[in-house]
């Protein structure tokens, strides 16, 4: 077991977790332990398998994989495992992104040597049995994709992710229909996506020591060798897709809008900024923000807008999502949100970048607040990649920030609209 030093990308760590210093190398993974100084009486504990979807051998193959988690292990059937996580007081989950797919075990704390050989098994020795491939999984994989077929913003997200990127990061998180799984296939993709080198162990409420102490004596024999697994560099290219969709499947649904620009590369602070620029959600319930978004969305009863930023390894998305009672509200609606670019591209003005900075320190100092989203946030730089420093945004200047949003927003729009697509614009007729 050796220590190394966290890499330098991550001081907001160090100074939200004064004892989160070291990320460990123990059985060959990455290990990061973080307390915040207290004494927490729970901890979390998430496997990072960088074996996202844009990873993927075959389409829908890393959502197929992380529903078969927590199934038969040579440790026991999923009913064993269900009764000891609750006869502990324990909760397990799964999550898949588009670079990783996540494991997470949460329980009282001292309970580690348990659910730590629990979430080494599903890496060594899932049984990967037709029946739970048919009876367990695939209607799982199946109710997911339904899911988000029937949510107008998660359709319009993901496909918006495919018109931007196609292939690598374009991949779906989730598994269609019409493009079936084998059981042979998620063997081959688990094979090679549990190899040593994709594998990090994050702890939240519990020291590095601790836990690489843990996995160095659980995680022994899992996952030798290095990845085959490869993706494709990240290329934007924008473009349009249109989904009709039928109000009567969902009726608490409304029309929806995406516009979203890539740009190449980890996200810059001065593409950070941009989300909390633009704005669209207001920081008091009952109130209207005032960032232009936020105004325009007040003047429609039951609209929203919500600008987002999605940094991956080697690009980044903003969008602005745009979502109201009929498809003329959103058409008024986008024709401000496109306005609103425009003008963004045109020039930041000094006391709007001063309130969006403070916005955005606050927003990333958040992540570390909570299990998941610290996880998303830590997960990037244990694998060695880059990550935004709090302080940098304090560095930002007017002119800076202008020509950031001047380029992104010059490159081909990607637009996704969902809903009525007959009164829904066209990017051209938004002037983008």
């Amino acid at each position: 077991m050796s220590l190394l030093r966290l890499p330098r990308a991550v001081p907001a760590l160090r100074r939200s977790y004064a004892t989160a210093a070291n990320v460990a190398e123990a059985a060959g993974v990455k290990v990061v332990g973080i307390e915040n100084g207290s004494r927490p009486s729970t901890t979390s504990v998430t496997v990072a398998i960088r074996a996202g979807s844009r990873y993927e051998t075959t389409p829908g193959v890393a959502n197929v994989l992380k529903n078969f988690a927590f199934k038969s292990t040579a440790a026991g059937s999923p009913l064993r495992t269900v009764r000891e996580t609750e006869l502990y007081g324990g909760v397990l989950s799964t999550a898949v992104s588009r670079e990783h797919i996540f494991l997470t075990a949460e329980f009282l704390r001292g309970d580690e040597a348990h659910f730590l050989p629990l979430l080494a098994s599903v890496l060594s020795s899932t049984q990967f049995l037709a029946h739970e491939y048919s009876e367990l999984v695939l209607p799982t994989v199946q109710g997911e994709a339904l899911a988000a077929a029937a949510d107008p913003v998660a359709a319009a997200i993901d496909t918006a992710h495919q018109v931007a990127f196609r292939r690598g990061l374009g991949n779906s998180i989730y598994a269609e229909p019409t493009s079936p799984v084998t059981l042979d296939a998620v063997k081959q993709y688990a094979k090679a996506a549990f190899a040593k080198s994709n594998i990090a162990v994050i702890g939240q409420g519990i020291s590095t020591e601790a836990l690489a102490a843990a996995v160095e004596s659980t995680f022994g024999g899992e996952g030798a060798g290095a990845s085959s697994l490869a993706t494709p560099a990240s290329q934007y290219f924008g473009g349009e897709a249109r989904i009709a969709f039928d109000s009567h499947a969902n009726p608490t649904a409304q029309p929806t809008l995406v516009i979203a620009y890539g740009a190449a590369g980890a996200a810059t602070p001065e593409l950070s900024v941009l989300p909390h620029l633009l704005g669209g959600e207001s920081s008091l319930k009952w109130a209207p923000g005032t960032s232009p978004l936020a105004q325009a969305a007040a003047k429609i009863p039951g609209a929203s807008v919500r600008s987002f930023l999605t940094g991956y390894t080697d690009a980044s998305l903003f969008g602005v999502v745009v979502s109201a009672p009929t498809a003329e509200a959103v058409r008024s609606l986008a024709t401000e949100v496109a306005a609103a670019i425009k003008g963004a591209a045109a020039g930041v003005k000094d006391d709007e970048l001063k309130r969006a900075v403070a916005k955005a320190k606050f927003a990333e100092a958040t992540k570390l607040e909570t299990a998941d989203s610290l996880v998303a946030a830590v997960t990037p730089a244990v694998f060695g990649n880059a990550t935004l420093d709090v302080a940098s945004f304090d560095a930002l200047s007017a002119a800076a920030v202008t020509k950031a949003a001047s380029t992104l927003f010059s490159a081909k729009p990607t637009v996704v609209a969902v809903g009525n697509t007959h009164v829904l614009p066209y990017a051209d007729e938004l002037g983008l």
